[in-house]
């Protein structure tokens, strides 16, 4: 099974001030918003929001990130990695799934899902 779109998701300092922003300006719809995080949608797009915890966050690059669900988390890294990528910190094993971040070839932020 190909990897599947899973969301975009950025990084604010204000997540419900963020997700009000795009709501009230973009039409999304707001399918889950806490203090610390956000689900959007619009039509089959996915927009997650997420806290910064730091200016440092941003320095790094990491303001947005397009994450995918593999069926194969270790796998996938594997092959991204011959191609060029870079896993920026472990594979966690999180209750939900094994999730991971990468940098693609030219810097852009991955994240992969693998569903527990």
């Amino acid at each position: 099974m190909a990897a599947s779109f899973r969301w975009i998701l950025q990084l604010h300092k204000d997540v419900p001030r963020a997700a009000r922003f795009y709501s009230e300006g973009l039409d999304f719809t707001i399918n889950v918003c806490t203090l610390r995080w956000a689900e959007l949608q619009s039509g089959p797009l996915k927009l997650a929001l997420m806290q910064n915890q730091s200016d440092h966050d941003m320095q790094k690059g990491y303001s947005s990130l397009l994450s995918f669900t593999v069926t194969d988390i270790n796998s996938t890294v594997t092959k991204l990695m011959a191609l060029g990528a870079e896993l920026d910190g472990p594979i966690k094993y999180e209750i939900h799934g094994k999730v991971a971040a990468m940098r693609c070839i030219d810097g852009h932020m991955l994240g992969l899902y693998e569903a527990a």
